[in-house]
C-alpha cells in the first residue's frame, strides 16, 4: 500500500473515532495493521477479553513470527489458563492453545501441565506470589507492554500520526472548493447535496453571472463555517467560495506572503509556468508542526506533474545547452600510480572534498580507514564498535547478538570535509570529527533504521548540516549532523531503499531516493510525501548521481539478470534523455559509477573502469588498471578528477592519475609529507585551494575553515601544477635523505620513569590479591574485568564525572571496583580442587551482558549486571583451558580441554556438536576468522592446527619453530590472535612473537634480545591492528609495528609501578596484556601480584615512540620465505 492510501486510512479512523463508531475503529486498526491502539489492548486484557485479545493482535503478529510475539502469545494464554485451572475449562486450554510451545520449550510444557495436578497451582514454587486476577493482569499487562514495544513488528505503529482535528472533512472541503471555483456559473451559496459526484453549480435562469464574493484567493486561511446547510447528521462542511481572477494562476503567487515560498510567473489558465528547469518539486502547501524550521514547497509542482507521466524511452531534449569542453581523453586519469593493500573487501570510498589526496575507506568487515594516497601513508583507522550498547535498541542488540558480523555499506565526506559518516549494514551510522593532523572523533552514534543502513549523504536543507540516511526499512530519514537528532522521516517507499541523491536548484532543496524494486521518488524537506513516483532501468539497485556543477543528472544500475543501465535523465520531463552503450550482457555485481569535470563518466565493469563522454552514448576507452580488477570495481575520482581509486580482487586499492594527478602526487612526495615526519622545510610557494561546486552527493557547498596547523594535511589543487619553469625551481628544495642517514638518527624510545606516561594504578579492597590470570576489556571500552588465579572476578567501571563527563576509560581518572548490592562475588567452580594450578579461560559476550569463564571447575555463564550464575556445564574432567565464541552464532562456543581436544558446544540445547583431535596438549589458544571460515587452535604442544568451521574437519597443522639462539622442541603456552584484516594471525609463545598467514606460512617473526631479552608472558594487537604489545618476564612492556614486528617502544617497569610496591627485578611482572577496544594507544596490565594498571602515553606525544627505519638491522629480522614478502600484513587492517 503506498504512502497516501496508508494516510487515508489514518483519515478514516480519525473520522470514526470523531464519529463515534468504536467497534468499527478498533476492527480498521486490526485488518489494516498500521495503528496499535495501546489503550484499546489495555482494556481487553484488564476484561479478561481473552479471544478478543489474541484476535486484535493477529492484525499485527502471529505466534510464529518472531522470539517477542512468541513470549507476548505465550504470557496471554498463560494468564487465560492461569485463571482456568479452577474450572474445567483449564484442560481445553492446555491442548488447544498452550500445546503450539511445547515444540519450542518442552520441558515447560510439561512444568504447565503438572499444574492440572495440583489442588492449588501456587503450590508450585515459581506462582506462590501470583495474586488476585486483577493484580496478575496488570503485572502481566506491564509485560506485554515491554515486549511489544521492543517487538519491531509494532515499530512506528503505536503512535497515532499528529494532525489537525477533522482533517478528512478539512480535505473534502477544499476538494468543494476547487471544483466550485471551476464552476462555469458559481453560485454564492451552493446547496451541497451529495458526494457522490463533482459539484457543478446550476445556470442562473435569467443567464446573469453571479458576483464573486469577496473572500479572497483560494489558498489562504480557511472561513470558518458559517450559514452553510448542514449535510445529513453531520456536522456542516466549511463553506465554499468563488474564485478570484486568474486564481488558478494566482494560487501559488497570492500564497500567505510569511511563507517562503519563491514568486512564480502568472499565466492562463491551467498553466503555471516554471522559471527554468529547476523550478520543481513545487507544493502549495507548508505544515505547521515543526515551526522554526524553513520549508521550501511552493516552487516545483509544475515539474513533478511532468515527471510523474514521464516515461524512460529516449527523448529529444531542448533544454539548456552544455558549454563545451576543452578536455580530452588525456585528462581522464589511467596511469596506475598507487596500490593500497587494504587487508579486507573494499566496500566505499570517497576522496576529500578538499585535501586531493586524501581517500576515506569502509570495509566489508566494519572498519574505515583514511589513506594519504601520495606517501601510501595510512593515518587514521577505527574498528567498528558499538560506542554506547545501552542506548541501542533492542532490535540492534538482538542483532547483533545473533550475528556479530557488519560491514559498511557507504563511507563519505561532509561538504567541507570536516565530518566523515559511516552508514553500516546494521541500524547504524556513526559519524567523526576529522582533525587535520590525522585524528578520527567520535561526533555521534545513531541508531537510524531496522536492518541495514543502505546510503548516506549530508545537505543543509535549513542552513546547518543534516545526514540523510536510507535503509532497509523502507524509510529514508534526515537527521541534524552536530547532535543525531531526528529531523524529518520520509515513508512511501515499498521495498528497502537503496539510495539517496540529496541536490538543490536555486531555493529548493530536495532528494532523490531509490528502492531495489526499481522505485525512484523525490522528496522535498516537508513531510508531505513523494512528489516523483516512476521507474528506474533495470528496476532493481540504482543510484544517482549530479555533474559537478549540478546541471545534469545521471543514474546507473543493475537488474537481478544482470543487465546494467547507465544514463541521463531530463529532469523537467522526468524521462530519460541519454542511454549510454557498452556494458556486458549480464553483469556480475552492480555496477558502480562516477563522474568528473563535467564531461566524464566512469563505470566499473567486466574486470575493467569503462569511461564515456557525457555527451556521447558510446564507450570513450577502457582502463585495465594494470589487471588485478574484481568484476564490478568499485570507484571513486578526486573532487578534480586527477585521481581516480578503483578496488582491486585482492582487497586492495590503485590509485590511477592523469598527468596532474602524478604531478600533484610528486609535489607532495618532495614537499608536505616531509614535513609531517620531521621539522617542516621551508616553502616559499604555496599552492593554491580552489573551491569546486557540489560533489555529486552534496546537496549544498560550505565554506571551508582552516584548522589546527599542528600537522595540516597538504590542500593542492592541480589547476595550479603547471611545469615550474627555472625561475621558480628554487622555491622547492626537497632535503633527500640518505636511508643510512635515517637508522643513525633514528632512536628507540625507552620509557624508564613514570614523567613519560601515564599510568594508573586501579584500587582494590582486597588486602593479598591473587595473581591476574586474564584480563579484558569490555567491547564497550568502559570497564576492566580481571579474573584471578584464586576463580574471583572483579570488575572496574570508569563512571561519568566532572572530570570524566564521557565517561570514558582513562588512565586521568580512576575507575569504581563494580559490586552489585547483594554484594556476592563473581566466583567460578573449582571443582574442589587448587585453583591456583589451574588453567583459566574466560570470554565475553558481544553486548557484554554476560561473561564465560572456567578455573579448573565447571564453565559458568554470569550475569554481567548481578554476578549471578546463570548455568554451568562441562564438568571436569577434562577441564575447559580455552574459550571462544562463534562469530556468527552466540550460542556455539568452542571449548579448548586440558586433555587436548576442542569442542564445539550448543549451550542452548546442552549439547557437544563436535569434538576436534589433532593436539599432543592442552589447549591454550583458539581464534576465529570469518573471512577465511576457520577455527585456528594454538596448544601447549607449541602445534598450530587450522579447522574448517562448515564441517570442523582439519585443513592443515604446523609446529611452531624454535628461533635461532634456541635449540630443541618448543613446548609451552602458545596464544593465536587474528589481526583485524582475519587473515594474518599473531601467534605468542615465551620464545617469539610471530606473524603467520592464512596458510600457517610464517611471514615475520621476533624473538628476545637486546633491550628485551626476558621470555614473553603475553601479548595483543592493538584494536586498529597497527601495533602489538608484548609483556616480559622481567615486567617489561614492548610496543611493536604490527607489519614489521619492529620495535617502536620499550616500557620499563619503574615507569607503570608505583615506587612505594616496586618490588625487586623480576619478582612482579605482567602475565596478561588487555588492550583497549577503540582507543589503541592505551592497555591494561594483569600483574603477578594481583595487581591491575592502565597505561597510556601523554597528551603532548599521544603516541608510544616512531616508527622505525626500514632498514634498521638492530631490531626484529624477518624470519620468513623470499615468496611470502608479498602476503605481508596489511598496512591497513580491516575489523
Amino acid at each position: 500500500m503506498s504512502s497516501l492510501s496508508r494516510e487515508l486510512v489514518f483519515l478514516i479512523l480519525q473520522f470514526l473515532d470523531e464519529e463515534k463508531f468504536k467497534e468499527t475503529v478498533h476492527k480498521l486498526e486490526q485488518e489494516s495493521g498500521f495503528y496499535f491502539n495501546m489503550k484499546h489492548f489495555e482494556d481487553l486484557v484488564q476484561g479478561g477479553e481473552w479471544d478478543e485479545v489474541e484476535k486484535y493482535l493477529s492484525g499485527f503478529t502471529k505466534v510464529e513470527d518472531n522470539r517477542y510475539s512468541m513470549k507476548i502469545f505465550f504470557e496471554i494464554r498463560k494468564q487465560k489458563y492461569l485463571e482456568a485451572l479452577d474450572r474445567t475449562k483449564a484442560v481445553e486450554i492446555l491442548v488447544k492453545d498452550l500445546k503450539v510451545f511445547a515444540s519450542f520449550n518442552e520441558e515447560l510444557f510439561k512444568e504447565i501441565t503438572q499444574l492440572l495436578t495440583l489442588e492449588n497451582f501456587r503450590q508450585n514454587e515459581q506462582l506462590s506470589k501470583y495474586g488476585d486476577t486483577k493484580s496478575a493482569r496488570n503485572i502481566m499487562l506491564l509485560e506485554l507492554k515491554k515486549l511489544i514495544e521492543a517487538n519491531p513488528l509494532f515499530r512506528d505503529k503505536l503512535n497515532f500520526p499528529p494532525f489537525k482535528a477533522s482533517r478528512l472533512r478539512t480535505l473534502i472541503n477544499q476538494s468543494l472548493n476547487w471544483q466550485h471555483q471551476l464552476c462555469k456559473n458559481p453560485r454564492p451559496n451552493p446547496d451541497i447535496k451529495t458526494l457522490f459526484t463533482d459539484h457543478s453549480c446550476a445556470a442562473p435562469t435569467n443567464g446573469a453571472r453571479a458576483p464573486p464574493p469577496a473572500n479572497g484567493p483560494l489558498v489562504g486561511s480557511i472561513p470558518k463555517s458559517a450559514g452553510f446547510p448542514p449535510m445529513g447528521a453531520h456536522a456542516p462542511f466549511q463553506p465554499l467560495v468563488s474564485p478570484s481572477p486568474n486564481a488558478i494562476a494566482g494560487w501559488m503567487t497570492n500564497a500567505n506572503p510569511s511563507l517562503p515560498h519563491a514568486a512564480v510567473a502568472q499565466g492562463p489558465p491551467g498553466l503555471v509556468q516554471a522559471p527554468n528547469t529547476a523550478a520543481f518539486l513545487k507544493h502549495p502547501r507548508t505544515p505547521t508542526s515543526a515551526p522554526g524550521i524553513d520549508y521550501q514547497s511552493a516552487d516545483s509542482e509544475h515539474l513533478m506533474k511532468r515527471m510523474r507521466v514521464g516515461q524512460p524511452d529516449e527523448v529529444s531534449f531542448s533544454g539548456a545547452s552544455h558549454p563545451a569542453n576543452m578536455y580530452t581523453q588525456e585528462d581522464l586519469p589511467k596511469q596506475v600510480v598507487r596500490t593500497l593493500n587494504q587487508g579486507s573487501n573494499v566496500m566505499s570510498l570517497d576522496f576529500h572534498p578538499v585535501q586531493q589526496t586524501i581517500l576515506l575507506v569502509g570495509t566489508n568487515v566494519g572498519d574505515i580507514a583514511v589513506w594519504e594516497v601520495g606517501s601510501r601513508e595510512r593515518i587514521a583507522h577505527k574498528t567498528f564498535k558499538v560506542w554506547d550498547i545501552g542506548s541501542c535498541t533492542l532490535p540492534l542488540q538482538a542483532a547483533l547478538m545473533k550475528d556479530a558480523a557488519i560491514s559498511v555499506n557507504r563511507c563519505l565526506w561532509s561538504p567541507d570535509g570536516n565530518i566523515l559518516g559511516v552508514a553500516f549494514s546494521k541500524h547504524i551510522v556513526q559519524t567523526y570529527t576529522f582533525v587535520p593532523n590525522g585524528d578520527l572523533r567520535q561526533q555521534a552514534e545513531i541508531d537510524a533504521h531496522i536492518g541495514g543502513v543502505n546510503d548516506i549523504a549530508f545537505s543543509h536543507p535549513n542552513k546547518t548540516l543534516s545526514i540523510i540516511t536510507c535503509g532497509d526499512d523502507k524509510l529514508i530519514k534526515v537527521w541534524d549532523a552536530q547532535t543525531g537528532q531526528k529531523q524529518y522521516t520520509f515513508e512511501g517507499h515499498e521495498a528497502p531503499v537503496y539510495s539517496v541523491c540529496p541536490h538543490y536548484k536555486e531555493s529548493i532543496q530536495f532528494i532523490f531516493s531509490t528502492a531495489i524494486d526499481g522505485k525512484i521518488k523525490a522528496w522535498l524537506y516537508d513531510c508531505l510525501g513523494s512528489r516523483v513516483d516512476y521507474d528506474a532501468p533495470g528496476h532493481w539497485c540504482t543510484t544517482m548521481a549530479y555533474s559537478a556543477d549540478g546541471t545534469r543528472l545521471f543514474s546507473c544500475g543493475t537488474s537481478k539478470e544482470g543487465d546494467s543501465h547507465l544514463v541521463e535523465w531530463n529532469e523537467t520531463e522526468g524521462a530519460i534523455k541519454r542511454t549510454y552503450n557498452g556494458f556486458r550482457k549480464r553483469s556480475l555485481g552492480v555496477v558502480q559509477f562516477d563522474t568528473t569535470r563535467n564531461r566524464f563518466l566512469a563505470a566499473g565493469d567486466e574486470f575493467l573502469v569503462k569511461f564515456w563522454d557525457m555527451d556521447s552514448t558510446n564507450i570513450l576507452t577502457t582502463a585495465d588498471c594494470d589487471g588485478g580488477l574484481p568484476a564490478s570495481p568499485r570507484l571513486r575520482f578526486n573532487r578534480e578528477g586527477s585521481l581516480l581509486a578503483v578496488t582491486t580482487s585482492d582487497n586492495g586499492i590503485k590509485i590511477l592519475a592523469n598527468t596532474d594527478g602524478q604531478r600533484l602526487l610528486r609535489m607532495l612526495e618532495s614537499r608536505a609529507f616531509e614535513g609531517s615526519r620531521g621539522p617542516p622545510q621551508q616553502i616559499n610557494s604555496k599552492p593554491p585551494i580552489v573551491a569546486l561546486g557540489p560533489v555529486s552527493n552534496v546537496s549544498c557547498p560550505i565554506a571551508v575553515n582552516a584548522e589546527r596547523p599542528d600537522r595540516i594535511l597538504p590542500a593542492v589543487s592541480t589547476s595550479g601544477l603547471a611545469p615550474m619553469d627555472a625561475s621558480r625551481t628554487p622555491d622547492v628544495k626537497p632535503r633527500i635523505t640518505d636511508e643510512s642517514e635515517k637508522v643513525k638518527t633514528w632512536k628507540l624510545a625507552d620509557i624508564v620513569d613514570n614523567g613519560h606516561l601515564r599510568a594508573l594504578h586501579l584500587s582494590d579492597t582486597d588486602t593479598n590479591p591473587s595473581k591476574v590470570v586474564r584480563l579484558l576489556y569490555t567491547n564497550n571500552g568502559i570497564a576492566l574485568l580481571a579474573l584471578g588465579s584464586n576463580a574471583v572476578h572483579k570488575l572496574w567501571k570508569w563512571q561519568r564525572s566532572d572530570r570524566n563527563p564521557n565517561g570514558k576509560s582513562t588512565a586521568s581518572v580512576a575507575p569504581q571496583l563494580w559490586q552489585p548490592a547483594n554484594g556476592i562475588l563473581m566466583t567460578n567452580d573449582t571443582n574442589d580442587g587448587n585453583p591456583e594450578e589451574a588453567t583459566a579461560c574466560i570470554a565475553l559476550s558481544k553486548n557484554d551482558s554476560y561473561v564465560m569463564s572456567a578455573s579448573g571447575g565447571k564453565v559458568s555463564l554470569f550475569n554481567m549486571m548481578t554476578f549471578k550464575v546463570m548455568t554451568t556445564f562441562m564438568a571436569p574432567p577434562p577441564a575447559a583451558t580455552f574459550l571462544a565464541f562463534h562469530p556468527q552464532d552466540n550460542n556455539i562456543i568452542a571449548i579448548g580441554m586440558e586433555d587436548s581436544t576442542i569442542q564445539i558446544y550448543n549451550v542452548r540445547i546442552d549439547d557437544v556438536k563436535s569434538k576436534l583431535k589433532g593436539h599432543q596438549k592442552k589447549i591454550t589458544g583458539l581464534a576465529f576468522s570469518q573471512s577465511m571460515n576457520v577455527l585456528v587452535s594454538s596448544g601447549a604442544d607449541a602445534q598450530l592446527c587450522v579447522w574448517s568451521i562448515d564441517g570442523w574437519e582439519k585443513k592443515k597443522s604446523r609446529y611452531i619453530q624454535p628461533p635461532a639462539n634456541r635449540s630443541g622442541t618448543l613446548v609451552g603456552d602458545t596464544r593465536v590472535q587474528f589481526h583485524n584484516d582475519q587473515t594474518h594471525l599473531l601467534v605468542v609463545h615465551e620464545s617469539q612473537l610471530a606473524i603467520y598467514d592464512g596458510n600457517l606460512e610464517c611471514l615475520r617473526s621476533w624473538s628476545p634480545r637486546d633491550a628485551l631479552p626476558a621470555p614473553i608472558s603475553s601479548a595483543i594487537y592493538s584494536c586498529d591492528g597497527l601495533l602489538v604489545y608484548a609483556a616480559f618476564c622481567d615486567g617489561a612492556i614492548g610496543v611493536f609495528e604490527a607489519e614489521s614486528l619492529r620495535l617502536r617502544c620499550r616500557i620499563a617497569p619503574s615507569a607503570y609501578i608505583p615506587p612505594s610496591i616496586l618490588p625487586g627485578p623480576g619478582r612482579v611482572y605482567p602475565l596478561v596484556v588487555a588492550a583497549h577496544p577503540v582507543e589503541p594507544n592505551q592497555i591494561a596490565l594483569g600483574m603477578s601480584d594481583g595487581k591491575v594498571h592502565v597505561v597510556e602515553p601523554l597528551d603532548a606525544d599521544p603516541k608510544w615512540g616512531t616508527a622505525p627505519p626500514q632498514d634498521n638491522g638492530a631490531h626484529p629480522a624477518i624470519s620468513a620465505a623470499p615468496s611470502a614478502a608479498s602476503n605481508q600484513a596489511s598496512d591497513q587492517p580491516t575489523r
